[in-house]
């Protein structure tokens, strides 16, 4: 048996016999107007209602999690929801069997670790979408497209595109022979093709934050 603190470690699925992950016992306070979406959030992170007892307007929460769901940005929703009101505290529980998956987040065909998580394979694809989606409006164009994926294993199931920016490689033809643009625009595409096997993309420090965050909605 192994211990994961990180995603990168994980090893090769021929090699799992299983995967058991940490629950937690939380205890939320929270006033009777918010009860509603903060139990939605809960069964949102794949959460087990334990007990629920009201003091006078306010309203005492247990619930089990699996820690994976709350370490991000649990905190920060449930504040949102409940407007600031809400109180939040956990401890470790126990550790349960799982169907968990790594998926791995690949920009222009290099992965990169820091992306990269391990989830409920129920969950994968959805949070594949939705860091693709992020990060296609949070890295810088470059002079060509940029594929960004999630993947797991060898098998992509999330893609966006970064599109290139363009340069008018014509802008200095005034008149003269049509050919002679082509041959420019043609020049053209295959040095961004070239750019596209070789070029390295960097990628903002704030990017990482922001696109591991998840919807609101």
């Amino acid at each position: 048996m192994i211990e994961l603190h990180n995603p990168a470690d994980m090893p090769d699925v021929v090699r799992i016999d299983y995967i058991e992950e940490p629950w937690i016992k939380a205890t939320i306070m929270v006033p009777d107007d918010y009860l509603g979406p903060t139990l939605s959030l809960c069964t949102e992170r794949r959460g087990e209602q334990v007990d629920m007892t009201y003091v006078g307007n306010r309203v005492m929460v247990v619930y089990r999690l699996p820690l994976n769901e709350i370490v991000f940005d649990f905190y920060d929703r449930l504040k949102s929801i409940s407007k600031g009101y809400a109180s939040f505290d956990y401890q470790l529980d126990s550790y349960e069997r799982s169907y968990l998956v790594k998926v791995g987040i690949l920009v222009n065909s290099e992965p990169v670790d820091a992306l990269s998580f391990i989830c409920h394979r129920d969950r994968a694809e959805s949070r594949g979408r939705e860091i693709c989606s992020r990060l296609k409006d949070l890295i810088p164009r470059q002079l060509f497209k940029i594929a960004v994926q999630a993947a797991i294993g060898g098998k992509i199931i999330a893609r966006e595109t970064v599109s290139a920016m363009r340069k008018d490689v014509t802008a200095k033809c005034y008149g003269g022979d049509v050919s002679r643009k082509r041959k420019l625009l043609d020049k053209q595409k295959k040095g961004k093709k070239k750019m596209r096997q070789i070029g390295n993309v960097e990628i903002p420090q704030s990017a990482f934050l922001a696109a591991l965050k998840r919807d609101e909605n």
